[in-house]
């Protein structure tokens, strides 16, 4: 179907060429003009939506917001993201209570992927909201349906619940997350934003700092509930601001399409397929080995299904064009497809040393949720130095390569020497050894949204950024689920080895704190020790995935980064093509 815009002749030419272009994809841009492929295919007006004005690729200098306004936008976005990482780590130094309460240590992983799975299905589809609407209130949007989820974890009655409502703030949290980035690219011109965006990873490091303590607090001294109910004032402030103070310039509007060509963009069955093979893997990971031995056939038929799926998502990005999640045009770009393959690696290794490591604090060292996040402290405040310099370093060197390489040969030594604790390691051990891995997992962690925001045009900025993001969760997702698989798994094998008289599935069944308070003192020393082992195979799984990183790194590009060609240029570049093909 064709929509000609009402002030158009039906002669136009423009009518024609839409017509003949009726049935293809819009374009992923916010401009409605397709970027050229190899294929030799002509960039086109969407012809769904109509010809519309073209806002410019780039705002000028004089409409980027300045002073007080400025500085209140880059505070709102810095609240967003505080409360989506705080919402995370504070999740972490709670999930021993909450184990405890909903006696459900098998569930440990879900509590992570839930969060991860819709996070990752859904930051795509935000990144298409935000061009085909209003980009400030489907912001707010985004805020409220994380404000959702958050209250329904705070007053779940169990532990579905909880995992339901986990699910929602995850797809708030897709929009929270990807939409900050992409409200960088209008509040600070490229040459200056990776410096700000290393502000707004900074902001995540000093929200992990305080995460930990507030859950130890909210744990201890109140009840785990308002590790979800803190969020509630945190983003109302972060939504007001932003009502008040960001504005747009008149010429950069949303794009405009039809309603069934808006849904199309969103790639509903993509989504759906994603989901679908997140769930698989994550249910497989969980009942093998465990509840079900691995040859079952339900079991294989998860894996099988998995699989599946995973190709049945491919043939649909590459048969969706641009309306993919994923579009082959910016697949093909060095800074995406090398930087997702980085984020992969990077985001798995962070958030198994993220929920490993207070299990550790809590049940191998028998210290308080508050003493766990204090003891949590080596690592996130490295990460947040590590996160600031890294911004700046690109900054002023233009460079993303180093950045890279030295952040995944750190990590990957600070995991490794993190599997060496043991009962009863100094705390000369703990700390030393968190502050190397912070240091790398900082440096690495948002240097690839850098890239990607500093070289691609204006009108891409969403799509990319989105892409690295959506990489990032789906990582999450799949890597502490397998974390928690082979946690659970080598755990299970040392007690049944070790003491015949324990059984795993009560162990797994019981709180992580709680072992102390459940089994008798003669067991302890064998259950202890199989969750030792299990905590290092776990990390064995994070070592894997930072070297991996370290490898990936070598694939940046080593020059400078540089700003994507003026649209001017890429205009009059098109316009030679253009009149040498009518030639």
């Amino acid at each position: 179907m064709s929509v000609a815009s009402p002030d158009l002749s039906t002669t136009n030419v423009e009518d024609i060429r839409d017509d003949e272009k009726a049935n293809e994809p819009a374009s992923d841009a916010n401009t409605m003009v397709e970027k050229n492929e190899k294929e030799g295919n002509e960039r086109e007006i969407d012809q769904e939506a109509g010809p519309v004005a073209e806002p410019e690729e780039e705002l000028a200098p004089d409409e980027y917001p300045k002073g007080f306004q400025f500085f209140f936008i880059l505070l709102a976005l810095i609240l967003s993201v505080f409360m989506v990482a705080l919402d995370l780590t504070i999740v972490a130094t709670a999930i021993p209570k909450i184990t405890d309460e909903f006696h459900s240590v098998s569930q440990i992983g879900w509590y992570g992927s839930a969060f991860f799975l819709t996070f990752a299905s859904f930051t795509s589809p935000w990144g298409k909201l935000f061009k085909y609407f209003t980009l400030k209130w489907t912001y707010l949007i985004a805020v409220f349906i994380f404000e959702l989820g958050s209250l329904i974890c705070a007053v779940a009655p169990n532990s579905t619940a909880l995992i339901v409502g986990r699910a929602i703030a995850g797809l708030g949290a897709a929009g929270v997350g990807s939409g900050a980035f992409i409200l960088v690219a209008f509040i600070a011109p490229p040459n200056k934003r990776p410096a700000y965006l290393g502000i707004i990873g900074a902001a995540y490091g000093i929200s992990a700092v305080i995460g930990p303590l507030l859950g130890g607090v909210f744990t201890e001294s109140l009840t785990w509930r308002w590790c979800f109910y803190i969020n509630l004032p945190i983003g109302g402030l972060a939504a007001a601001i932003l009502v008040i103070f960001f504005r747009l310039p008149s010429h950069v509007k949303p794009t405009q399409a039809t309603f069934r060509e808006k849904m199309l963009q969103l790639d509903p069955i993509g989504i759906v397929l994603i989901m679908a093979a997140v769930i698989c893997y994550v249910l497989a990971l969980q009942w093998g080995g465990i509840t079900l031995p691995w040859h079952s056939s339900t079991v294989i038929g998860l894996l099988v299904g998995f699989v599946l799926l995973l190709i049945c998502f491919g043939i649909d990005q590459w048969w969706s064009g641009e309306r993919a999640m994923l579009p082959k045009r910016l697949l093909k770009n060095r800074y995406i497809y090398q930087g997702m393959a980085y984020s992969f690696t990077i985001a798995g290794s962070y958030f198994l040393v993220l929920y490993f490591l207070p299990i550790y604090f809590q049940v191998i060292d028998n210290v308080s949720p508050i003493q766990s996040g204090v003891r949590n402290l080596p690592l996130i405040i490295a990460i947040t130095i590590a996160t600031v310099c890294s911004g700046i370093g690109i900054t002023v060197t233009g460079r993303p390569m180093p950045f890279m390489v030295v952040a995944g040969v750190l990590a990957s030594i600070g995991v490794a020497l993190l599997y060496t604790l043991d009962i009863g390691s100094s705390s000369a051990k703990w700390i030393g050894y968190q502050v190397l891995t912070g240091l790398g997992l900082g440096l690495g962690f948002q240097v690839p949204v850098s890239a990607v925001q500093a070289t691609l045009p204006q009108i891409d900025i969403p799509s990319g950024s989105a892409m690295i993001i959506f990489i990032q969760t789906i990582g999450g997702a799949f890597l502490v689920s397998a974390g928690e698989s082979a946690f659970e798994a080598t755990l299970t094998k040392k007690l049944e080895s070790s003491d015949a008289s324990v059984s795993p599935l009560t162990v797994i069944g019981t709180g992580a704190t709680d072992v102390r308070k459940v089994f008798a003192p003669a067991d302890l020393p064998f259950i202890l020790r199989a969750y030792m082992d299990g905590i290092q195979t776990a990390f064995i799984v994070a070592i894997a995935l930072a070297c991996a990183c370290t490898l990936f790194s070598f694939g940046a590009k080593w020059q400078k980064l540089e700003p994507a060609p003026k649209p001017e240029e890429a205009d009059v570049a098109e316009q030679d093509t253009k009149t040498l093909e009518d030639v």
